[in-house]
């Protein structure tokens, strides 16, 4: 990690891959790719964030019980933080055991006010891939590959160049029949997992639950 990384960092690492001028702020008048930057940067920092259950990011809550009753056949209802990337926990428990196992017995649903999990448990705990992680206490592999997805999703707009965004999609998450997991996304992905236990690259699990 580098303390001196910045959402401003990381675009202008970008935008040097792009050969594009870079920016001062967010608010920089004097450069177009300000305003592009603007609007989609931390919707890129949180789809990058929910491609994996990155370990620096990775935290444990438990959440309170609605005061909106659930639908259905569920006793209780728990909103999700808006911090949990994707609006999904990577496992659900009943219990804070260090050895407890995930639950199942539960449904996800998006409402009007956001997800939420229903349950009859009375008790829940969730793992979650959080936003509120600062650019510089991101580990240097997640920087990188932030840079070639920013470097992708601004390329169209910037140089006006379908070829440099298929280049740089490529290069941050491989081809096609890689399923958006080669390219760096492979390489970051595999660096966080020497740090934590026996994580596989795999998918979330809530599409399983129903």
């Amino acid at each position: 990690m580098a303390s001196g990384d910045t959402n401003i960092t990381i675009c202008n690492q970008a935008l040097n891959l792009l050969g594009a001028d870079t920016i001062s702020s967010f608010s920089d008048t004097s450069n177009d790719a300000a305003a592009v930057c603007n609007n989609i940067y931390e919707t890129i920092k949180r789809q990058t964030l929910s491609m994996y259950q990155w370990s620096f990011a990775f935290t444990k809550l438990q959440l309170s019980q609605s005061s909106t009753s659930p639908i259905g056949e569920w006793d209780y209802r728990y909103d999700l933080p808006s911090t949990a990337v994707a609006g999904q926990a990577f496992q659900v428990y009943n219990t804070k055991a260090s050895l407890a196992q995930p639950i199942t017995n539960f449904e996800m649903f998006y409402t009007t006010s956001g997800p939420a999990i229903f349950t009859n448990e009375k008790t829940i705990f969730i793992d979650y891939i959080t936003s509120e992680i600062t650019e510089g206490l991101m580990p240097s592999y997640f920087v990188q590959l932030l840079v070639y997805m920013m470097a992708w999703h601004l390329a169209e707009p910037v140089t006006d160049q379908i070829t440099k965004a298929d280049y740089w999609k490529v290069t941050a998450l491989g081809t096609p029949s890689e399923n958006g997991r080669g390219g760096y996304f492979r390489q970051a992905a595999n660096a966080d997992a020497r740090g934590k236990p026996s994580y596989a690259i795999h998918e979330f699990p809530l599409t399983d639950v129903r």
